[in-house]
């Protein structure tokens, strides 16, 4: 009977998604459904309750907070600076300029947040000047498809401050965690651009001139503010001055000052930005508030206890369950947006996992591995619906164009699995 139901409710979600209804209010309404046709429980007051406990978590405030910085910054002159500041240090190396799609992303994700942000923000900056370079466009937005999913990856996360609160897991110890895998990760984007540049010289663009040493130190002055603005969020939280939420409005009040002193921060830019970053918010609200709602349904219906039993009743290796919500995460990923999958599977999942011996810091970074990967995954990966707005190619070209980074994070998955202290050695020395 569960089964039935459960596949029920899937058929449902997927045909309210696929009418275009939003997805907050699609999860929302088939909650409502599955609590009305099968449980006793009153509709009403079980999603006030769950809504308003959802959505009123003191450590939910750090996302909106972090939302209006990555705003902030698309708005200033900071986000281009960083092009004229990498631009004469990889020059030399096979790829050149591509690697600016990795090392932007690296950088503007440890501001942003946001994966979409940073493909955003770092696809109109760079996408523009490789294009009338010359470089390759398959090239171009793969690399950028790829490298900009490093922004859920690399600290400060919208999806690890997700994870955290549903997994009840330290988020300052899940924003550390993330660091070496996410430069790891950026290192193999680069080492594929790398071995793409040597096979391919004929496709790279020739060099522009041989800058100076001096030439390369002053272009770096650009980088100066970026650089500034990581060091104070990222610098509060490791040092245990501050909490996630207030690095993040430490952020926010680090941009606005760096904005006003570049001269860039106008009333417009103030309004835009602070406008934005509410709609964002509202949407990513919606979406957490029917999730919740739906984990509560499911709860009360008892697929949750079913789904882990069945997934025991396996009897796979700690391996094999890896690879197995792998597969899992990255299927849903073609209907879901990551924020719903980790509200959604997160509660349901860990009684498995951690009977499985998984570390839940490392589980977190796997999940925030796989739905990066979901990112790039046809037919609802946002990543690819923002290059498709910035590049209006079909969105079957720039799924084929990003798949050389799909498969590179899959091998990273990999090593993650067999070299678990990427994720774990950095938080293992932090207190509480």
């Amino acid at each position: 009977m569960e089964l039935l139901i459960t596949f029920f409710l899937i058929a449902l979600l997927l045909a309210v998604l696929g009418s275009g209804l939003w997805i907050g209010a699609s999860l929302l309404g088939v909650a409502v459904v599955a609590m009305q046709l099968f449980t006793q429980r009153p509709v009403g007051d079980s999603m006030v309750l769950t809504i308003w406990g959802s959505t009123s978590s003191w450590t939910l405030t750090a996302l909106p907070l972090f939302l209006w910085m990555g705003e902030i910054l698309f708005r200033t002159k900071l986000s281009e600076d960083m092009f004229r500041g990498l631009a004469p240090w990889i020059g030399r190396l096979p790829g050149r300029l591509l690697h600016t799609n990795v090392i932007g992303c690296t950088i503007f994700a440890a501001v942003s947040g946001s994966s979409a942000a940073t493909c955003a923000t770092i696809g109109k900056i760079t996408l523009p000047e490789l294009l009338k370079r010359g470089y390759p466009a398959h090239m171009a937005v793969g690399t950028l498809a790829g490298a900009a999913t490093l922004g859920l990856l690399i600290p400060p996360s919208i999806i690890m401050i997700v994870y955290g609160v549903a997994a009840n897991v330290s988020i300052a110890k899940l924003f550390i965690a993330g660091v070496l895998p996410g430069l790891a990760l950026a290192l193999l984007f680069m080492g594929y651009i790398v071995v793409w540049g040597l096979r391919h010289p004929e496709q790279v663009p020739a060099a522009e001139g041989k800058p100076s040493l001096v030439q390369k130190i002053a272009a770096s002055r650009h980088l100066i503010p970026v650089v500034v603005l990581i060091g104070l969020v990222l610098g509060s939280i490791y040092s245990g001055i501050a909490t996630a939420t207030e690095a993040a409005a430490l952020g926010v009040a680090g941009a606005l000052l760096l904005a006003a002193v570049e001269g860039s921060l106008t009333r417009k830019a103030f309004v835009d930005g602070i406008g934005s970053a509410v709609r964002v918010y509202c949407m990513i609200g919606l979406i957490l508030a029917g999730a919740a709602f739906l984990q509560l349904t499911m709860g009360f219906i008892g697929l949750p206890r079913h789904l882990a039993e069945f997934i025991g009743s396996l009897g796979l290796a700690p391996f094999g369950l890896m690879l197995m919500l792998l597969l899992f995460f990255i299927v849903l990923g073609c209907f879901l947006d990551g924020i719903s999958m980790v509200v959604l599977t997160i509660a349901v999942l860990l009684p498995t996992v951690q009977a499985a011996g998984f570390d839940l810091i490392w589980f977190g970074i796997f999940v925030v591995l796989a739905v990066e990967m979901s990112q790039i995954t046809p037919p609802v990966g946002f990543n690819l619906f923002v290059l498709q707005g910035l590049t209006q190619r079909d969105i079957s070209w720039i799924a084929k164009v990003s798949l050389p980074m799909f498969v590179l994070m899959f091998g990273f998955v990999l090593l993650l699995w067999f070299v678990p202290g990427l994720a774990t050695w950095l938080p293992a020395g932090m207190q509480g």
